[in-house]
């Protein structure tokens, strides 16, 4: 996984000629409706997520299961869109622990620097060094199957990409002459970052969290495909293709393809609005 920094040179003079893109356009109206489908999921899905019905297993799609049923005989559309509120909480909970640690270590080693920036920096190459789905197989084999073991893993793993990419834009921002104006006149080191160099950073920030969603959302859904995500009875997308196995092998694939596709096109969504955010906020500040 690469930062948005990395990855914005190679695109950004093809995308800056080509304006709104129908492909952001589209990735932004699929990501939006992704979303809202897993905040109306419960009210959506037409029956129970977990109710079995073992004589009508593997049944193709009909008019009471849109979609057909899985192997253990449940609705494959009701387990889609419950799944997709699973689904995304556990890379919101994987971003949101990446990008506060991260933004908290990557400016105390801009702002402060000397030790604390040696320490802090030698820390985050040593857990960037460390592959972040190891490091979850590792705490979810030590803690058993559930979504918070293995959110915290790749918080943590996720962290050092945050961090470096903000301890080099509060560098870059301390810079200012504006920065050393608010020093003069008396303001805190602490007042100074929550007030001007943090607001001035947030936009690219943000927009790699958005990338690092997608990652996130690819990375977790793998677990659950290992059976060390959610526990087996829990409505997710990974979980899902895990489960469906069966059904390909009977010649019935929906119930493993129709998750993965969304897994594939949500992360490919998210990656595309994260990208063209992070352009935007690149020309700007050109």
């Amino acid at each position: 996984m690469t930062t948005a920094l990395t990855r914005r040179p190679g695109l950004r003079g093809l995308r800056a000629s080509s304006g709104r893109s129908p492909l952001h356009l589209l990735s932004l109206a699929f990501a939006a409706g992704v979303v809202a489908v897993a905040l109306l999921a419960p009210w959506l899905a037409p029956h129970d997520p977990n109710a079995v019905d073992l004589g009508a297993a593997l049944a193709g799609p009909s008019p009471e299961h849109p979609l057909g049923v899985d192997a253990a005989g449940r609705d494959t559309l009701s387990r889609l869109l419950l799944g997709a509120r699973t689904s995304l909480l556990g890379p919101l909970g994987v971003v949101i622990t990446s990008t506060l640690v991260g933004v908290a270590v990557g400016t105390a080693a801009a702002w402060r620097g000397g030790r604390l920036d040696t320490l802090l920096s030698r820390g985050t190459e040593l857990v960037f060094a460390f592959p972040g789905v190891l490091l979850a197989v590792l705490v979810v084999s030590v803690y058993g199957e559930g979504l918070l073991a293995p959110v915290v893993a790749l918080g943590v793993a996720y962290l050092p990409y945050v961090s470096r990419l903000t301890r080099s834009l509060v560098l870059a921002e301390r810079a200012r002459p504006h920065i050393s104006a608010y020093r003069v006149q008396g303001h805190s080191g602490l007042q100074i970052c929550l007030r001007h160099v943090l607001p001035a950073v947030a936009p690219v920030v943000l927009a790699q969290a958005t990338i690092n969603f997608g990652y996130a959302l690819m990375d977790l859904a793998g677990l659950s495909f290992l059976g060390l995500g959610v526990p087996p009875l829990t409505p997710d997308w990974g979980r899902m293709v895990f489960d469906g196995q069966t059904a390909v092998q009977y010649g019935y694939p929906l119930s493993a393809v129709l998750p993965c596709l969304l897994v594939v096109l949500t992360v490919v969504a998210f990656n595309v609005v994260g990208e063209r955010w992070a352009d935007r906020v690149a020309r700007r500040a050109g």
